[in-house]
């Protein structure tokens, strides 16, 4: 096959990190983009990748990045060079950090989520609110500000965060389209925040359903995940937290906000992993999603505000549902039952995977048509024959690395930017072609359909969009 080359990347490419999803971007880097072979770079502290790079020629650096040394190895890589592409896909390494660095030196830069530098997660001394994505993301928002423009860095660039937010703007296209709606194409912010508001949407869930499973049934003692098992505990003892709607009418007396910052968002102080909400998703019809703190839950509910502050005129109410694969859910069961995280962890690859689709979208209620579930329904089957060394999830991560690495490439002096703050025509553009089927369905569910949950005190029948509703457990 020919793929469509977007560029030259001129200057060195390293990239931090390859796990799961550094291995499946490589090779979409390779084919989309024109570089210099002798000038990529991969950083990682285990020496499971060595042979694998050899084989493809590519610099190999069996390093691991910390506070102290992570300027030192970023100048040497990019020591007497001209640009360059700083593709950030590690844990434990500080981001804004990075991205700052790298913003110094005049190299692109990109990371799929605000990571800390260790320390940060499971930090008994720390108070609950200090260990939420909003403390992680204000610094970032907070530089942005204090220092606009100049070499472009993409944040958060992934499935989620990333794809789901160029996904929030194409579904509310078709929500105008399909009710009638007159409106100008939004060109700013405001633009789109008004859009939301006058749609009627009142909040967003990032509605995920993943049912890939191999042949043989989860192990005991192991944790099994379809993408990075560290990345999913860190954020699943994260307190669960969400984009806080102007339409709530109650609030969990287990809630906390914060004085600081945006104001978007709220968290709960109880584990994401353990806290359950009804959502929906096309395959399965109406779930239970656990309610992990995620990066795009605050970003929307910032970007889509119409006002400041605590109390601004109009903000969606905006968190995670994710029903992970079975396993990952047996996992979690056997993680919290034991109280300590399992011994081994394992990622099912693609050469496991005999069933089964990733179906990630955002579904927005409260509009004149209910609710609309706008996403992609990857399955493992497309992947093999999209891109190699990957599951569908990881395909819909490394895609829109890919996706944010044109944007940056074709926009190299946007400064600090976030993917609610991209172009989602071109992103998606780049991008769709690695996403399967990309479709929208409207749904009546509500959810005050069919509760199960009929002996909860609490609901509220005036509006079944209230978090009071949503909320599970």
């Amino acid at each position: 096959m020919t793929h469509q080359v977007y560029g030259r990347i001129d200057g060195p490419i390293v990239i931090i990190g390859f796990g799961s999803i550094g291995r499946g971007t490589l090779p979409l880097i390779e084919r989309h983009f024109e570089y210099d072979a002798h000038m990529l770079h991969v950083v990682e502290p285990s020496d499971e990748p060595a042979n694998f790079l050899k084989q493809r020629g590519v610099h190999f650096h069996q390093k691991k990045l910390t506070r102290e040394n992570y300027k030192q190895i970023l100048n040497e890589l990019f020591e007497g060079t001209q640009g360059g592409f700083c593709v950030n896909l590690s844990v434990d390494t500080g981001s804004l950090d990075m991205m700052k660095h790298c913003r110094e030196l005049g190299v692109l830069y990109i990371d799929t989520v605000v990571e800390p530098w260790p320390g940060f997660y499971g930090n008994d001394d720390a108070h609950p609110s200090e260990q939420t994505n909003y403390a992680l993301r204000e610094p970032v928002r907070e530089e942005k500000r204090e220092n606009p423009g100049g070499t472009t860095a993409v944040s958060c660039c992934g499935a989620n965060p990333g794809m789901v937010s160029w996904f929030v703007k194409e579904a509310l296209l078709n929500i105008a389209k399909d009710t009638g709606h007159d409106f100008n194409p939004p060109k700013t912010r405001l633009d789109w925040a008004e859009l939301m508001r006058d749609l009627g949407v009142k909040g967003i869930h990032i509605a995920e359903r993943d049912t890939q499973a191999p042949s043989y049934p989860k192990p005991m003692g192991v944790f099994v995940n379809t993408w990075s098992v560290e990345g999913f505990l860190s954020e699943g003892f994260q307190p669960a937290e969400l984009g806080w709607g102007t339409h709530e009418k109650w609030i969990p007396e287990n809630a906390g906000t914060h004085e600081k910052g945006c104001q978007a968002g709220i968290y709960i102080n109880h584990p994401g992993a353990l806290t359950k909400v009804h959502s929906w998703c096309p395959t399965p019809g109406p779930q239970y999603g656990f309610l992990v703190t995620h990066n795009e839950a605050i970003s929307i509910s910032d970007y889509y505000t119409v006002g400041e502050g605590a109390s601004p005129e109009f903000r969606p109410t905006c968190h995670y549902a994710y029903h992970p694969s079975n396993m990952a859910v047996l996992s979690l069961h056997e993680c919290f039952g034991a109280s300590k995280p399992q011994a081994e962890h394992k990622i099912l690859d693609e050469t496991e995977i005999i069933e089964g689709i990733d179906e990630l979208g955002v579904l927005l209620f409260g509009h004149k048509k209910n609710a609309y579930w706008y996403g992609s329904r990857l399955s493992m089957k497309e992947t093999r024959t999209l891109a190699p060394y990957q599951n569908a999830t990881g395909l819909q991560v490394t895609s829109a690395v890919l996706a944010g690495m044109v944007w940056a490439l074709e926009n190299p002096e946007a400064g600090i930017v976030e993917t609610d703050e991209m172009d989602h025509v071109r992103c998606l553009e780049v991008q769709s072609q690695y996403l399967g089927p990309v479709e929208g369905h409207y749904t009546d569910w509500t959810p005050l359909t069919a509760r199960w949950d009929r002996f909860k005190e609490q609901t509220d029948e005036t509006d079944p969009w209230q978090f009071i509703n949503i909320l599970a457990s």
